[in-house]
């Protein structure tokens, strides 16, 4: 459950006032790629699984991803959806893919992608697990460890999200990034804007100030490469190697639908160490 304005204040203070023991930033490159999408078989090595489906009319496989292609540009990314416009409780929309290479335990590494909102409402997070294929659709969200949340669904406490780009505060919590200019929250994620996210993982022991992350965002308001939030927590903090990228989305509850606009994906990749480049320049 969400303490919006307690999470803000400590957000806050996590981002102005907390040192980071994260290493220097490498020299640019060294960038792993997991998927840029341009192959037409690109997706051929994703596993996609709709775990919770309540769809009502009954829809197999309710949940949209796919490859596109920009208007006018030569680029193609994945837009994952949970299902087609107009069909609610397809819950807990599962994608995930293997890691070129594992994240160790001790080791800290970076994470770059491009997001882009196709259109809210909706509720979607990504980021690494240390699960195996086997066992991430059965454990869903608590396969993350590092998890970056796009929504501007309603929680159960009343409050309700604005789309504004979040990381875990802890076990089931979540803080909105921060402008560091104002000291408040970062404006609401722009519907067809492409965002660059950077997340920089500590791999290491909790107890060593490991099992954290930071995250570094360049679109919309930020633009320049700006740190938006330090010492975001991994969800579950298991202390094993990171071996995939995972994405997940909801319609909601049939009762409480949340919506079905889908986020695109593009240019995945790792890179070992506190790596702040832009894969390809």
């Amino acid at each position: 459950m969400i303490k919006n304005s307690v999470l803000l204040f400590v957000g806050m203070l996590t981002l102005v006032g907390c040192a980071t023991t994260m290493p220097p930033a490498d020299q640019p490159g060294d960038w792993l790629l997991v998927s840029d999408f341009e192959r037409e078989d690109a997706l051929d090595a994703w596993t996609n699984v709709d775990v919770e489906n309540e769809t009502d009319p009954f829809v197999p496989d309710a949940q949209i991803t796919e490859l596109s292609a920009e208007a006018g540009i030569d680029n193609q990314y994945m837009l994952r959806k949970p299902a087609a416009d107009g069909v609610i409780g397809n819950r807990k929309a599962l994608g995930f893919v293997p890691l070129p290479t594992a994240i160790g335990i001790g080791e800290t590494y970076s994470l770059y992608t491009r997001v882009n909102v196709e259109y809210f409402p909706n509720n979607h997070s990504f980021g690494l697990s240390n699960l195996t294929a086997s066992e991430i659709p059965d454990a869903n969200y608590d396969a993350f460890e590092p998890i970056i949340r796009i929504t501007d669904k309603a929680e159960s406490d009343g409050t309700k999200n604005d789309g504004t780009l979040m990381v875990s505060s802890g076990y089931k919590s979540y803080a909105k990034i921060i402008n560091p200019e104002t000291g408040a929250a970062a404006k609401p994620l722009a519907p067809n804007v492409w965002y660059e996210v950077w997340a920089v993982m500590d791999n290491s022991a909790a107890d060593a100030g490991g099992q954290s992350y930071e995250v570094y965002v360049r679109g919309g308001e930020f633009t320049s490469q700006t740190l938006v939030y330090s010492g975001a927590s991994f969800r579950m903090k298991r202390g094993a190697p990171l071996t995939a990228f995972i994405a997940i989305s909801n319609t909601g509850s049939k009762k409480q639908p949340y919506g079905n606009g889908g986020v695109r994906y593009d240019d995945i990749y790792i890179a070992k160490n506190k790596v702040l480049s832009t894969p390809g320049r």
